[in-house]
């Protein structure tokens, strides 16, 4: 396959103000790719896309008029959109039984239904021109299901589906779709997870955002990052649930929801829950 010249592709980021989102922006405009960045947070989004002579402006994923209106103003600013790549999620983290109905439509609507709404308003487009890029940003929590994070973890395997299903079903039509599965990113969204954490590989947004810039740059389907787990994916997939759930106890899967640090992830469970009022 050949390799993708990033100068001056238009580039469009959900959630692209903060953590693995701006880290993207900023590798692709390093790269002479033209980005948009779309986050809740339009004065840093305008902000941070100033400093990337690009362009940015509000979005809020879960209306889909405002994702048309990002989509448009895009065009409209840079050109017609040669890669969209939705980003945006939140992950609130507790016992499933205890978290609040509007804080799981949030993450539904954030993490699955925002990749769905972004990839029906671009794909017309890209469709007629015959050449385009989906990348939706999963995580590995949509291979390895995760206790304290369950609803977060069915949105992520959700994505994963879609994604896979999108590929098949769009195959020769000249678009490319990429679901990135990151391990656990240094971000405010995993403040407080030193030991709830212990022993998951960790990487930086700017790991995540050179996943990404080569995933452009040679389309794959799936990409984990580290790029080692990917053959941890496919072993665990092939092991009896006997063994599986005997390791994930011994490894103590369960620490999201004894080990968590409230309060050193009290300020971005404040920030995602002012969504949802």
């Amino acid at each position: 396959m050949s390799r993708k010249e990033l100068s001056g592709l238009v580039v469009a980021i959900t959630g692209g103000a903060r953590g693995i989102g701006l880290a993207t922006a900023k590798a692709l405009a390093a790269e002479g790719a033209k980005v948009s960045i779309g986050d809740v947070d339009a004065d840093l989004a305008e902000q941070e896309a100033a400093a990337l002579h690009g362009f940015g402006c509000a979005l809020d994923v879960r209306d889909r008029t405002s994702f048309a209106a990002f989509i448009n103003a895009t065009v409209g600013a840079l050109g017609p959109v040669d890669v969209l790549i939705n980003n945006a999620g939140i992950m609130p983290m507790g016992a499933f039984h205890e978290e609040e109905p509007a804080l799981a439509d949030a993450q539904i609507d954030i993490n699955f239904r925002g990749v769905i709404t972004g990839a029906q308003l671009v794909l017309p487009e890209m469709l007629e021109r015959g050449s385009g890029h989906v990348i939706n940003v999963a995580s590995l929590a949509g291979r390895f299901a995760i206790p304290g994070a369950a609803i977060y973890a069915g949105t992520k395997f959700a994505v994963v589906g879609l994604t896979e299903s999108l590929a098949a079903e769009y195959r020769d039509s000249g678009i490319a779709f990429t679901a990135i599965m990151p391990s656990k990113v240094r971000t405010e969204l995993a403040s407080g997870t030193e030991e709830a954490g212990r022993g998951i590989p960790a990487v930086d947004p700017e790991d995540v955002a050179q996943a990404i810039v080569d995933s452009i740059r040679r389309p794959q389907l799936f990409v984990a990052v580290p790029r080692y787990l990917e053959a941890a994916s496919a072993l665990y997939r092939l092991m009896p649930q006997s063994v599986t759930r005997a390791g994930r106890r011994v490894l103590g899967d369960d620490r999201i929801l004894k080990k968590l640090n409230r309060a050193a992830h009290e300020s971005y469970d404040l920030r995602i829950k002012r969504l949802v009022r």
